[in-house]
């Protein structure tokens, strides 16, 4: 089997109500979604859904390969890219070659990639997270009241912008998870996008600790501030959780060196490869792991087969348009299928129609920082 090339599209995931975070919100709520197809000279095609910057260079470094020497072609992507930085979109183009590769070789095994990878357990512990700063109390209640019916018990909300507006919509979803499990208490996190300054985190999460129980607070400073998070690991009872942002395992050092994290996190645009590098990085420290991202097909399949993933993300209930997956979400978990690979199915007409091609950052969405992002003192402060 040899990779003869490679296919591009891009789709939508539809939302039905306005989604985003500290950093901005998509009102419209829709988000655009790169998708990658890598054939094959036997017909095979594998499925990446990322970014597509850079993708022609980082392409011939697996052109003609056998995909199904993933590992050692996702070190051919960064050796390709290391000169500009495999960091950010190329970082993403090469965890979608990469999820893509992991997809061929699973097909070629007639295995689904969990199967494939080692796990034992199709069952993926989730927690729902309604990407919800834009929600008003009500709309925001009937979001999380329909993760509840499937069975969510804990969720993560998008907040830092105000101590009370955040204790009031942590408290409501509280109180919608905890009736439909029967008065058994929920997991509540926040997730603060790095919106905060040390300082601000710290007086912003103990003021919310005088009430609720946070089981972790996400990226509360900058991706990259080792110090900085080991000083908000130091000054809450929350546990903190990052990395979901960092693009190289090398970046994960100063962090844990420090001890800023108690939750290290990965993205789906990281791939397949990624996740299981930082997951074993993280085991040698005695940590958990926690995959982020709104498709984490891929991460799904591969946390089935580490022995300290803790929970993944579950954004949107439905698939992006022309997309579909075999799995389903039941009693709270992602249940992956039996199909070959990661079980995804696209739909080329369907995206087609859409006409749609990667475009820049929309400067309304959470996308672009805030000019007074890290500079508020006050937990309050606008």
């Amino acid at each position: 089997m040899r990779i003869t090339g490679y296919r591009t599209l891009t789709t939508i995931q539809e939302w039905a109500r306005p989604v985003g975070d500290a950093n901005g919100v998509f009102e419209d709520g829709v988000t655009t979604l790169p998708v990658v197809l890598v054939d094959t000279d036997e017909g095979a095609t594998g499925v990446g859904l990322g970014s597509h910057a850079g993708l022609e260079g980082v392409f011939a470094a697996i052109e003609g390969e056998d995909p199904r020497a993933v590992t050692a072609l996702y070190d051919r992507m960064l050796r390709r890219a290391f000169k500009a930085g495999h960091a950010g979109a190329v970082f993403g183009t090469i965890g979608a070659l990469d999820t893509a590769l992991w997809d061929l070789k699973a097909q070629a095994a007639d295995e689904p990639l969990w199967r494939l990878l080692g796990g034992r357990d199709r069952v993926v512990p989730a927690y729902a997270s309604g990407l919800d700063i834009g929600l008003g109390d009500e709309d925001l209640v009937a979001a999380y009241g329909v993760y509840a019916e499937r069975g969510l018990r804990a969720a993560k909300l998008k907040g830092g912008l105000d101590v009370e507006a955040d204790r009031r919509r942590l408290t409501l979803v509280r109180d919608v998870l905890a009736e439909a499990g029967g008065g058994a208490r929920p997991g509540l996190m926040l997730d603060a996008n790095e919106a905060w300054s040390r300082k601000q985190a710290v007086r912003h999460v103990r003021e919310l600790e005088r009430t609720l129980d946070l089981a972790w607070i996400e990226e509360p400073v900058r991706r990259w501030d080792a110090e900085g998070l080991a000083v908000v690991q130091r000054g809450v009872k929350a546990a903190v959780a990052s990395g979901e942002n960092l693009t190289g395992l090398e970046q994960y050092g100063p962090l844990l060196k420090a001890g800023g994290l108690d939750i290290v996190q990965t993205a789906a645009v990281g791939g397949v490869t990624h996740f299981l590098r930082v997951a074993a990085l993280a085991h040698a420290h005695d940590l958990p792991v926690s995959p982020i991202g709104n498709i984490p097909v891929g991460l799904l399949h591969a946390a089935t087969a580490v022995p300290n993933h803790l929970v993944s993300e579950l954004q949107d209930l439905r698939p992006p348009v022309g997309i579909t997956a075999d799995l389903d979400i039941e009693d709270g978990a992602f249940v992956l299928g039996d199909s070959p690979g990661l079980g995804l199915t696209v739909y080329k007409g369907a995206i087609a129609e859409l006409g749609l091609r990667p475009a820049p950052a929309d400067p309304a969405g959470p996308a672009v920082r805030p000019e007074r992002a890290g500079l508020r003192l006050l937990a309050s402060e606008h």
